[in-house]
């Protein structure tokens, strides 16, 4: 069997039990204190996992001297997606190819191992989950952790990374066609209520969000012991924010990370692989000629 969306703890189980090919990716990771979540996994991780950073690997380098700041158009967002031929090798290298179970996952709720598991999907593996409940549902299962590091598999001939396979099942929508264009995509916004709002903002310049948008946020599509929800609900739950029928969806947050895991939530729910846009708010909100919305 192919796990495409979530697989629980005691499947993974199964999985190793039978010794079947998977590699396991911790994401482990803070927006706020960015070296959290890897000296969290050198103390002790899940047996056996990789660890895969936001910033070195999950997302392409920004802010070298003469690149455009946050409050400046041209800015990428906080974490533009990394290179498609440097994120290839790196899913080589760590043993992924066809036909080998990726299992990704983090202690912070999913979004981090969202974020891992659709770049594995933007990149054409379709054997990609992420771990239901992550750390605590692997702990709360019995499951083995260690310090360790883990045992590689063979590397694996890297993922094509040709024009012709851009984007793969797993679209794109860039900040110039959002420009053009807003109403050919409904927006849904991944962040907190109040940062939807423009109430507050931590992380980027400038509070609010993108005319237009609807607001989900990530933390809705989990239930209080941090799985996701039944499929069932999920489904109910985004088909209640009015999404219009035969309009394409578009998912963003603050960085291109978070929107992530509403991206998994509505696979999961078989309401079908819609759109990142991974500029998100850090990107709108650098050109000041951009409008920006606030309230509910």
């Amino acid at each position: 069997m192919v796990y495409r969306t979530l697989i629980s703890a005691d499947e993974l189980m199964s999985l190793q039990r039978r010794a079947v090919p998977v590699v396991l990716l911790d994401c482990s990771f803070d927006l706020v204190d960015t070296a959290k979540g890897e000296r969290s996994y050198r103390a002790g991780h899940v047996r056996g996992a990789h660890y895969l950073h936001l910033d070195r690997d999950l997302a392409a380098p920004h802010g070298g001297p003469g690149s455009p700041g946050p409050r400046e158009p041209g800015f990428p967002g906080r974490h533009p997606l990394p290179e498609r031929a440097a994120w290839a090798a790196r899913v080589a290298q760590l043993g992924i190819g066809p036909g080998v179970q990726a299992v990704c996952l983090d202690g912070e709720g999913g979004p981090y191992a969202a974020r891992a598991w659709w770049l594995l999907r933007w990149l054409g593996h379709e054997a990609a989950a992420v771990l239901d409940g992550g750390v605590a549902a692997w702990r709360a299962a019995g499951g083995a952790f260690d310090a360790d590091p883990p045992a590689a598999l063979p590397a694996r001939p890297a993922y094509p990374t040709d024009s012709g396979s851009e984007g793969g099942t797993m679209p794109v929508v860039e900040v110039q066609a959002l420009t053009a264009s807003r109403s050919a995509w409904q927006l849904v916004d991944a962040r907190a209520p109040e940062r939807f709002r423009g109430d507050t903002e931590p992380l980027d310049p400038v509070g609010g969000h993108i005319p237009g948008a609807r607001n989900r946020f990530f933390k809705d599509n989990l239930q209080p012991d941090g799985r996701f929800k039944p499929a069932a609900q999920l489904r109910a739950e985004f088909e209640a924010l009015g999404l219009p029928p035969g309009t394409p969806v578009v998912h963003q947050c603050g960085s291109g990370v978070t929107a992530c895991h509403n991206l998994l939530a509505m696979a999961h729910a078989g309401l079908g692989e819609t759109a990142l846009y991974p500029g998100s708010w850090s990107q709108w909100c650098a050109d000041p000629g951009r409008p920006v919305a606030r309230g509910a």
